[in-house]
């Protein structure tokens, strides 16, 4: 089972990756990084990030009815040129953290993303 960096590390495999990284939603530190950040910067751009995961988790529209949080599975932002997917990651305590994974529009391919990054926040061990 991967830890953060093989986490991480394999999520950059995928077609268009430009950066991943794990980020916890209550505080918006980013708790592991690799490749480019949104604006150039890993911490700011997981704080942004963090706040738009604790938008969708923390809000009864976006949950179904008897789900514990976060019962959002993911979020998808896209732009001109990018994807940004946030992938929330069931852990055995609070739950409270998400992989980030920023796609190049023109190489990444979406879909395959959104499943891959399911599998890989199921394997991770975060301890």
């Amino acid at each position: 089972m991967p830890g953060i960096d093989e986490c991480l590390l394999e999520a950059m495999r995928l077609p268009g990756a430009r950066g991943a990284a794990l980020v916890d939603w209550t505080s918006g530190l980013a708790l592991g990084t690799v490749g480019e950040a949104p604006g150039g910067d890993h911490e700011t751009s997981a704080a942004e990030a963090a706040e738009l995961a604790r938008t969708a988790a923390e809000h009864g529209t976006f949950t179904a009815r008897g789900d514990a949080p976060p019962p959002v599975e993911d979020v998808i932002v896209s732009n001109r040129d990018s994807y940004h997917l946030l992938r929330f990651v069931d852990t055995s305590f609070d739950s409270s953290v998400f992989l980030h994974l920023w796609l190049g529009r023109e190489e990444g391919n979406l879909a395959l993303a959104r499943i891959r990054l399911g599998e890989m926040a199921a394997r991770l061990v975060l301890g």
